[in-house]
């Protein structure tokens, strides 16, 4: 076990997390040549695209130095913050951190989240100056970054993971610095940390773990320590996680590995749970401390033809065995028919999902607006959860709305400061605290409604700092707000999935947004079609979309006067039925542009 190490990359998006892996796999051996590609870790298509880590990744690594042979588990994290769950429950099965910031941005905002994690989690940091290659380099300057605002003493190191220079002193670092994994010494008996898990089509559910004390083989008997029921599963296979599950007879204390039991169910587990003995005795194993997966972004998914209505259903159910983040249930619209409301990490959580719906499953689907979970106190006293619209209690019955706000810390030069907090004032936002992290670069705390945060909020600011500004929120609780819901009409019924909530200042600006988007989408019929916006038991705003009209007097070319006007009273009583009776057809179109407001 003196031999072991189990650590972790993190730094903000872009900072070259899988790049530094990379080299790390290769200077290592770990990888064959042949095998060796960008982003190896990342094996899914939007991963490579968009080179954004989606899924943590676990590895096993052979390092020899001073005439020993150490075994190194590396996971690389996602640095993006909708995933900062997937960041937490990894940091809780690892030692130690390599924390890699990006010589030409410095210190950003998921840099110091992170930071913070691990500090707290207990995590031996080691900084790691990333990209020294490059011409924009400024590394005293991070190194005084790192230092004083992320309180780190450890002298950086000086790395390009993209050419190779310093990979040999981290793998040193590594070995010198990270302490071996702490087991629980008091008992003998098997307790495992389960950090990840997903579907295997071949061996069901596929848990990742830590052996935490003990001992576990092949037929070894357990249950889950916070589970309710009193289920003995039995290890059908275990071993340790290379490029591919390699099986192994034994893993031993403070080793990282994977078991496979013929668990059919992956949400039978918590990620965060343990894995005990059957006959362990409980009061020498500490409690896991298990964080619940909460989504905070709402929005419902139709598909775009009824008939493919099971498909999304097993396309959604498969999804969801590979992301244990995904919520969902079934949802009917008057207008969309059957779909699911689902529920998100965060708005690019909502984005992944849907590209992967679109090209794994190859559907066509229709997303609504997403939105938030609001409380609703109605004016009998009675408190409502509402994350969908139509949820919303009608405007008599609300005495009080409260949605969810964020501390959001924006990092940014000094340049752009003013416009950084002029344009989050636009997003309801309440300046907190401003602190220097040196002399050209400020960090400011918002506290920010998560409903603004959703939208564009992050375009937004990327925008007035030229892209040199970056973001990190965290949830604090729910506030009291003058909300109102905005219920669209079209043809004088209402659209739940058109349908939103804001806040009333706001309300008239919104309502504009959405008749324009609906105009501009919604083809013209043979019979006008109304768009009117509702809000608090009035309309607010209201255009027509004109209907197509059949020259009818084409063929008259004289005559009495008497014969042109029959032939107008006869088109007008076909418009005024066909209104009545006819339906319009609203376009994927639409739904897309609704999402742009």
């Amino acid at each position: 076990m003196k031999n072991l190490r189990n650590f972790c990359i993190i730094a903000h998006i872009d900072h070259g997390k899988s790049t530094l892996a990379d080299r790390l796999l290769e200077y290592t051996n770990t990888i064959p040549k042949r095998l060796m590609q960008q982003q190896v870790l990342d094996s899914m298509d939007l991963e490579r695209e968009r080179g954004i880590t989606i899924r943590s990744k676990t590895i096993k690594m052979e390092y020899y130095y001073k005439n020993t042979n150490y075994v190194l588990n590396l996971i690389d994290t996602p640095g993006h913050v909708d995933f900062t769950y997937e960041v937490l429950r990894i940091i809780n099965a690892c030692d130690g951190a390599l924390l890699v910031v990006d010589s030409t941005q410095g210190v950003e905002a998921q840099t110091l989240a992170n930071a913070t994690l691990a500090q707290k989690a207990g995590l031996v940091i080691i900084p790691i100056i990333n990209k020294i290659d490059l011409q924009n380099a400024n590394i005293e300057l991070t190194k005084r970054q790192i230092k004083e605002f992320l309180n780190i003493n450890t002298l950086p190191l000086l790395v390009s993971a993209k050419t190779g220079i310093g990979v040999e002193k981290v793998l040193e670092s590594i070995v010198n610095l990270i302490p071996p994994p702490k087991v629980n010494e008091y008992t003998k008996d098997l307790s495992c940390l389960v950090f990840d898990a997903y579907y295997d089509p071949f061996r069901y559910v596929v848990m990742y773990i830590k052996v935490l004390s003990g001992s576990v083989k092949k037929g070894t008997e357990f249950k889950f320590f916070s589970s309710q029921e009193e289920n003995i599963y039995k290890v059908e296979e275990l071993g340790y996680i290379k490029l591919n599950l390699t099986p192994a007879v034994e893993l031993l204390p403070g080793e990282i590995g994977y078991i496979v039991a013929g668990i059919k169910d992956i949400h039978t587990i918590k990620i965060g749970d343990l894995i005990i003995e059957t006959k362990a005795d409980i009061t020498k194993i500490q409690r896991p401390q298990i964080k619940e997966v909460k989504p905070y972004v709402f929005a419902s998914i139709y598909p775009l033809s009824p008939k493919d209505y099971d498909e999304l259903k097993s396309s959604l159910q498969k999804l969801h065995l590979t992301d244990y983040s995904l919520y969902f249930k079934p949802v009917s619209s008057k207008v969309l028919g059957g779909g699911f409301h689902c529920g998100f990490l965060g708005s690019l959580h909502l984005d992944i999902v849907k590209e992967r719906l679109e090209r794994e499953y190859n559907l066509d689907i229709i997303i609504t607006l997403p939105n938030v979970e609001y409380k609703v106190i109605t004016k009998n006293k009675k408190e409502i959860i509402v994350n969908t619209t139509t949820d919303f209690p009608a405007y008599g019955e609300v005495l009080e709305v409260y949605e969810p706000m964020t501390k959001t810390t924006v990092v940014t030069p000094l340049e752009f400061l003013s416009n950084i907090i002029e344009t989050c004032k636009i997003f309801r936002a309440e300046v907190l605290e401003q602190d220097f992290i040196d002399e050209n670069r400020v960090i400011v705390s918002f506290e920010i409604p998560l409903a603004e945060i959703i939208t564009n909020f992050f375009d937004a600011i990327k925008s007035v700092s030229k892209g040199y500004a970056s973001f990190d929120y965290e949830h604090i609780g729910y506030k009291k707000s003058d909300l109102v819901k905005l219920e669209v009409l079209v043809n004088n019924e209402v659209v739940d999935s058109f349908c939103y909530i804001t806040h009333k200042d706001k309300a008239y600006h919104i309502a504009l947004k959405i008749l324009e988007k609906l105009k501009k989408t919604i083809p013209r019929h043979l019979f006008t079609i109304p768009l009117q916006i509702k809000s608090q038991g009035r309309i607010i705003a209201r255009e027509d979309i004109p209907s197509l009209k059949k020259d009818v007097l084409a063929k008259c070319y004289g005559g009495d006067v008497t014969r042109k006007r029959k032939l107008l009273e006869k088109q007008k009583e076909g418009k005024k039925k066909m209104k009545q009776i006819g339906s319009v057809e609203i376009p994927k179109e639409t739904f897309i542009e609704l999402l742009k407001i």
